[in-house]
């Protein structure tokens, strides 16, 4: 069974004001993605004029390509407790991204959309963002209710709501 993408509208209209938001600043963004899978750079891909905002995205669902591509280091994925599901996984997955994707500000996801994979502490719905501005970079823990779908969404909202708040602060800068 092959499964179509579709966003709901608060998720679009939140990808048009990005994008615009981008626009008028100058403001590039960019993504990396474990759980959801490319799906945060696909919503504001659906937003006509993206492609002044969007440099890129990297899907990093496999453990080697979080390490290989975006410099996570092997420290905090193989730490105990630690893991790709943690702060410091999020903290350098967006900053990964920032350097491999040459934008202002990049937004990382890295969780447990289940069903299966929880770790203790780690229950499904688990989910670090990170966002990487000129600024610095911050990590939010995110604890997400539903099946994979609904985890998947919400994540994929709150990302968009996160990279607004970046190219904002960034905007603010100049």
């Amino acid at each position: 069974m092959v499964a179509s993408i579709t966003f709901d509208d608060e998720t679009l209209g939140a990808c048009e004001a990005l994008v615009k938001a981008c626009r008028a600043s100058g403001v590039t963004v960019g993504t990396a993605e474990s759980c959801t899978g490319g799906l945060v750079a696909a919503a504001v891909t659906a937003i006509p004029g993206s492609s002044e905002a969007l440099r890129g995205g990297v899907v990093s669902y496999a453990i080697p390509v979080k390490h290989e591509v975006l410099g996570v280091s092997d420290s905090i994925l193989k730490a105990p407790g630690v893991g790709a599901v943690s702060s410091e996984c999020a903290a350098a997955m967006a900053e990964g991204a920032r350097r491999v994707l040459g934008c202002d500000v990049s937004v990382s996801v890295t969780g447990i959309a289940g069903p299966g994979g929880e770790e203790p502490g780690k229950p499904v719905g688990t989910v670090w963002m990170g966002v990487a501005t000129p600024r610095g970079t911050r990590t939010f823990p995110n604890l997400f209710e539903g099946g994979r779908a609904r985890v998947r969404a919400q994540a994929v909202r709150r990302a968009i709501e996160l990279l607004a708040q970046g190219v904002r602060e960034s905007a603010e800068r100049g």
